[in-house]
């Protein structure tokens, strides 16, 4: 009976070790799925879509030490940090200038036009140039220059 007890724990420990040693849910391949002109963009002013059209279709890849993909998202040295965020905070804190700029606009509702349910909104810094807000564990965000990107996990 002891010997059952000893195994059992043994095997108990093995999985979880196993779990903890798992990725986290961000690590992996993510293509450029989708790409929408971003709220806060001047309604005057069209982006440029040069680079839009350069970056749809390509893939980025997060890995433990360093993310690999196209400009400006490449970074050898990332220091990852997942943090959850209001809406009024994604994006740079983009919606919350909007709000000041002018009351009526709302970040949580603004938030939601782009896909985000409620809060909080979980975003991975990364230490480089861009952070990534996640809709769900296979959708994240990202907003550069004028356009929210949409990236799908593989």
């Amino acid at each position: 009976m002891k010997f059952a007890r000893i195994v059992c724990l043994l095997v108990s420990a093995g999985i979880a070790g196993t779990v903890a040693a798992a990725d986290p849910f961000y690590i992996g391949s993510w293509t450029f799925a989708a790409a929408v002109v971003a709220p806060w963009a001047d309604a005057q002013r069209k982006p440029d879509d040069t680079e839009r059209a350069r970056l749809m279709g390509k893939t980025v890849v997060l890995k433990a030490k360093e993310i690999s993909g196209p400009r400006p998202f490449a970074c050898a040295r990332p220091q990852y940090k997942v943090t959850d965020y209001g809406p009024d905070m994604i994006f740079q804190g983009a919606f919350d200038e909007m709000q000041r700029a002018d009351k009526k606009a709302d970040p949580e509702a603004l938030a939601a036009s782009l896909g985000f349910a409620g809060v909080p909104i979980r975003t991975l810094e990364t230490g480089c140039e861009i952070d990534i807000h996640f809709v769900d564990d296979t959708t994240a965000e990202v907003g550069l220059n004028n356009y929210v990107y949409t990236l799908k996990k593989r």
